[in-house]
């Protein structure tokens, strides 16, 4: 059972390997220098004005859930979708509960009216 895993165990060993020779090279070969320049706060190429602890509208995080909601019904439906036919009426079910929990979700944020753009 032990040799099964071997080859996830050396796979995993070589990520964590390269992620630390990874951080390790680029500290030896580009260490930081610094400069008034460099060390400026830097957006969009603009010298930044106003308080950088402002507060974001709710329309921000409306639309941020409204892409996490689509996004994670996107994943669940493909493989659902793959495998249609070997999963029968139950599975169908379960997607059709789950299709609906979204489209209640859907309505409350258009009632909501996170989904109008003005």
């Amino acid at each position: 059972m032990s040799s099964a895993y071997l080859p996830v165990l050396i796979l995993l060993g070589v990520s964590v390997l390269n992620a630390v020779g990874m951080v390790v090279a680029s500290q030896v070969l580009n260490p930081r220098r610094a400069t008034p320049e460099k060390d400026m706060p830097y957006e969009s190429g603009m010298i930044p004005l106003g308080d950088t602890r402002a507060r974001f509208s709710v329309k921000f995080y409306m639309v941020a859930i409204s892409f996490i909601i689509f996004d994670l019904e996107a994943i669940f439906l493909i493989p659902w979708a793959v495998e249609m036919r070997a999963l029968g009426w139950g599975g169908f079910l379960a997607v059709s509960i789950f299709m609906m929990v979204l489209v209640v979700g859907f309505v409350y944020e258009w009632k909501k009216g996170g989904l109008d753009w003005e």
